[in-house]
């Protein structure tokens, strides 16, 4: 069964059919950079080109960068337009798209629930923290394989600021920080989820996931086991694609 995955991120939009019975893209996806300013009809005609470049026509899952309540409405928006709170995602995107059948969860739920199914979480209980580093800090938790959504603990305060202002992806990168440097950021962010959460496993994904040995390594002092994401940046279009699915079905 092939169903289209769409992952909006602060930087791009991509996205591809998936085969849900592997995990895998179909065809190599399609991106195309994150308007500036992210508004929703910018984001919108951006999602719209993404599914047109494949001519699909089925159920289209989506998944966003802030907390979306009920599968439709934005409730935060950290880097994207503010103009996205209490906007009405799934109908927005749907008529933009034709009609065509939308959902929408949040980017890191979605990277989860396609790493616990097809990836690093396979057959793992207790307690599972997906972490997404990227333009933010995503993050997904799960308990015993059962999801709870919209955790966004990108925001936790780390040194008076968003933790995701320290060691994001982005923020490495803003800031030059070599790979040591960012690793005793990650560290502290780490320690301080850990001591919230107490999780058996971490799951670090986003793109940065793909060069795991350069930091990895490097993290020191924490008691969870800490494993990249197999998915990689992928995990988010597949687990779009799982999510319309199952509310296709």
């Amino acid at each position: 069964m092939q169903i289209f995955g769409v992952d909006i991120g602060g930087s791009g939009i991509k996205g591809a059919p998936v085969d849900l019975d592997r995990g895998e893209l179909t065809e190599e996806r399609h991106k195309v950079l994150t308007p500036h300013p992210a508004t929703p009809d910018a984001v919108a005609d951006g999602v719209k080109e993404v599914v047109g470049h494949f001519g699909w026509t089925g159920p289209v899952g989506i998944t966003f960068p802030g907390v979306v309540a009920d599968g439709a409405t934005i409730r935060t928006a950290a880097n994207v337009d503010k103009a996205w709170i209490d906007t009405d995602a799934r109908a927005l995107l749907g008529d933009r798209l034709g009609g065509l059948p939308v959902t929408v969860l949040n980017d890191a739920d979605a990277a989860g629930v396609a790493e616990m199914q097809f990836g690093a979480g396979r057959d793992r209980r207790g307690t599972v923290l997906l972490l997404t580093f990227g333009t933010g800090i995503g993050s997904a938790l799960f308990v015993d394989g059962e999801l709870v959504p919209n955790t966004e603990l990108g925001h936790l305060e780390l040194g008076g600021h968003d933790a995701e202002k320290r060691a994001s992806t982005k923020a490495k990168e803003d800031g030059e920080l070599t790979w040591e440097h960012w690793a005793r950021r990650v560290t502290k962010y780490l320690a301080h989820v850990e001591m919230l959460f107490s999780p058996e496993l971490f799951i670090i994904g986003g793109g940065v996931s793909r060069k795991a040995d350069r930091f990895l390594p490097l993290i020191e002092g924490i008691k969870a086991e800490i494993v990249p994401a197999q998915l990689q940046n992928s995990a988010g279009i597949v687990g779009a694609a799982m999510r319309a699915a199952k509310t296709a079905s």
